[in-house]
C-alpha cells in the first residue's frame, strides 16, 4: 500500500519542494503573472487567496488526501507554480496529479514536462502506484490537449462532477497511466523534454 509522504523532487532544471506558507509570496506573484484566475474553468486562486489555496492543500495533506508542492525553476530560483497529488486511494494504489499552475512566462517551456516527469516517476517507481490519473474541466481544452500529449489515455467524462469557483457545475475529462504503461510514457517524456530544452516550445 502507497503511503505519500512530504518529499523534495529535482530534477531536468526543476525542484518540487513541500508546499508551505512559506511559499505565498511567490505564488502571488505567479498568479499574477497572466492573470491566471481570470481562465474561469481553472481552480487557480486570485493572489488574496494564495494563503488560503495553500493551507487547504495543507489540510488535504493532514487528512491523507493530497500532496502539495511549490515548483522552483533551478535557473533563476524563482518558484513559478504548484502542483500536487490529490484524491490519494491507498487501498488501490491510486493518485491523481492535478491542482497544476505555472506562471504565463513558464507556460509552453519545459517545466510542465519536467515536473509530470518527476511526478510520475515518484509515484510509479517510489510509491508503487498503479495507476496515476488527471483530470480537468471540459471547457479546457489546453489542459486536455497538454495532459493527452504526456502519453495519458482519456477514459472519459463525468458529468454534472465538480463545482467550479464561480458556482457553476463544471463537467470533469478523466484521463490516467497504468504502471504497465508507465515505462513507455517515461521514454516519450524524456524525448520530449530533450526536445524543449533544446529550444523548442510544447
Amino acid at each position: 500500500m502507497l503511503t505519500p509522504a512530504p518529499i523534495t523532487l529535482e530534477g531536468h532544471g526543476v525542484r518540487l519542494e513541500p508546499l508551505a506558507p512559506s511559499h505565498a509570496e511567490s505564488l502571488m506573484a505567479a498568479v499574477s503573472d497572466g492573470k491566471l484566475w481570470e481562465l474561469w474553468f481553472t481552480s487557480v486562486p486570485e493572489p488574496t487567496q494564495v494563503s488560503e489555496y495553500i493551507e487547504s492543500a495543507l489540510e488535504g495533506q493532514r487528512a491523507g488526501t493530497m500532496l502539495p508542492w511549490a515548483v522552483r525553476e533551478l535557473g533563476t530560483g524563482t518558484v513559478v507554480g504548484t502542483s500536487r497529488y490529490h484524491d490519494i486511494v491507498t487501498t488501490v494504489d491510486r493518485v491523481e496529479i492535478g491542482y497544476t499552475f505555472y506562471a504565463r512566462t513558464w507556460q509552453h517551456t519545459h517545466l510542465n514536462t519536467a515536473c509530470k516527469l518527476l511526478l510520475l516517476a515518484h509515484a510509479f517507481d517510489a510509491l508503487g502506484c498503479q495507476v496515476v490519473g488527471l483530470r480537468t474541466d471540459n471547457f479546457n481544452f489546453a489542459s486536455q490537449k497538454a495532459i493527452a500529449a504526456i502519453g495519458a489515455k482519456r477514459d472519459g467524462v463525468i458529468r454534472h462532477h465538480q463545482r467550479r469557483r464561480d458556482g457553476s457545475a463544471r463537467d470533469s475529462v478523466m484521463f490516467s497511466i497504468l504502471a504497465a504503461e508507465w515505462p513507455d510514457v517515461r521514454r516519450h517524456l524524456e524525448m520530449r523534454l530533450a526536445r524543449l530544452r533544446g529550444g523548442a516550445k510544447e
